[in-house]
């Protein structure tokens, strides 16, 4: 493995202006991923700022078992792995099925071994490298052309389903609640375009700089892109400790800051809202409670109120440590997908959604993240995203939110476009 470690003072570009060549020269390869928390202030850290390629193919899966597919890439020794699980890994989980369309394709789980990563430090760059000598990757990333965040698209964006059906969803929801069926669920409805041709990395680029959050990324597997734009963490494990953050209430960001605070405090004081995040912390801290040891589980900050560009959030912290006999895989195990984007209890609340979407969610509430060669990991919750399938020229992304019985269908709806604000925008609808 060749390494260097190279400082800022000695870059004849800013970092930022590297950064931008390192993607343009990263999106080159068949497989990159790009990690970064946009330097957001976050409990227990977002993701580290990281870019990996390889020019080689993904890391073979059996997809009809695919956790034990995952426990065996992980046997020692393993090196850096890049990749998600999607949220239909939820009928390995579980008796469950998905029947809905879907025009992305993504496999069920994939990972990647990259053949070079880079570390953006706040004072320098590490670059990793298997098979090349580290001062050509830097030349060549030096050599490779600036990209610019891209320009309002204009694409011919269709909405699957409409207002009038989005509300008779909401009320089937609140009918299933009054039967006792459930008592939360996450309903989502998608937005799509066909036979569109577009550079995946611009527009991602102009998505974060619109929508900066702590669990930003971008992804590309050959002809498939995954463009994040997340503030939800689902798991980081750091030796035995797990940690794992559910949002759960939204509201607008302030013209002023006079009025954001006033917003912040009507979120953190609305009695929907704090319902709906007690409701899932409790389903996390069960969730975890599978894999960690007795007596370890337990709330670390309970209704955080944090702002990003677009919205403020909600956000509790769960912890708990891991038993000695389970390893990452049993974490995986007991808590996916994340109990903010079903519901609960969380297999009923999975029927249900397979009963009432449109659309097959695939990568959408799954996770997106890296597991480091130590096993330690960081996943994020795969929302506030855009995906595409160029070959197909299939653009995609969802939004959705928690229905309970006391919910407002108008208020609901509006809450989704609130949170389809960023990508509406990059895309000049």
């Amino acid at each position: 493995m060749y390494k260097k470690e190279i400082q800022l003072r000695d870059l004849p570009i800013s970092m930022d202006a590297f950064r931008l060549k390192a993607l343009a020269w990263a999106d080159g390869h068949a497989l990159a991923a790009y990690y970064t928390c946009n330097g957001i202030a976050y409990p227990h850290q977002g993701f580290e700022d990281m870019l990996a390629v390889s020019k080689a193919d993904v890391l073979p899966v059996q997809q009809e078992n695919a956790f034990e597919s995952l426990r065996g890439l992980l046997q020692p020794p393993h090196g850096l792995l890049c990749g998600y699980l999607s949220y239909d890994l939820k009928n390995q989980t579980e008796q469950l099925s998905s029947q809905n369309e879907d025009g992305l394709g993504f496999p069920l789980l994939t990972f990647f071994a990259p053949e070079a990563y880079l570390y953006f430090n706040s004072n320098s760059i590490t670059v990793y490298s298997l098979s090349k000598n580290t001062d050509t990757i830097l030349a060549d990333i030096l050599a490779t052309p600036k990209p610019s965040p891209a320009a309002p698209q204009r694409i011919n964006l269709q909405q699957r389903v409409s207002k009038k059906r989005y509300i008779a969803q909401v009320e089937q929801v609140r009918q299933h609640i009054l039967e006792g069926d459930v008592y939360e669920l996450n309903y989502c409805m998608e937005f799509f375009a066909k036979e569109v041709k577009l550079e995946p990395l611009p527009l991602y680029l102009a998505l974060n700089q619109a929508s900066p959050t702590p669990f930003s990324g971008y992804l590309k597997l050959h002809d498939k892109y995954l463009l994040c734009a997340s503030p939800e963490r689902f798991l980081k494990k750091e030796g035995h400790k797990l940690i794992s953050q559910p949002i759960k209430g939204t509201i607008r960001r302030g013209s002023t800051p006079e009025e954001d605070l006033q917003l912040q405090h009507q979120l953190r004081h609305d009695e929907k809202e704090l319902a709906e995040n007690m409701m899932i912390v409790d389903l996390v801290r069960n969730d975890l409670s599978r894999s960690c040891a007795t007596g370890t589980v337990r709330v670390e900050e309970m209704f955080g109120i944090y702002g990003f560009r677009q919205v403020s959030q909600m956000i509790s912290t769960v912890v708990g440590e891991l038993r000695p006999e389970k390893d990452l895989v049993d974490a995986l195990l007991g808590a996916f997908p994340m109990g903010s984007m079903t519901g609960a209890p969380k297999i009923s609340a999975m029927q249900l959604i397979e009963e009432l979407e449109d659309t097959r969610r695939g990568l959408y509430s799954g996770a997106f993240g890296y597991i480091k060669p130590n096993g330690d990991c960081d996943f994020n919750v795969v929302i506030r995203s855009m995906q595409y399938n160029a070959s197909q020229g299939y653009l995609s992304f969802m939004v959705g939110s928690a229905i309970t019985y006391d919910s407002d269908p108008e208020r609901e709806y509006e809450e989704c476009l609130l949170k389809a604000k960023a990508m509406l925008q990059v895309l000049g609808v």
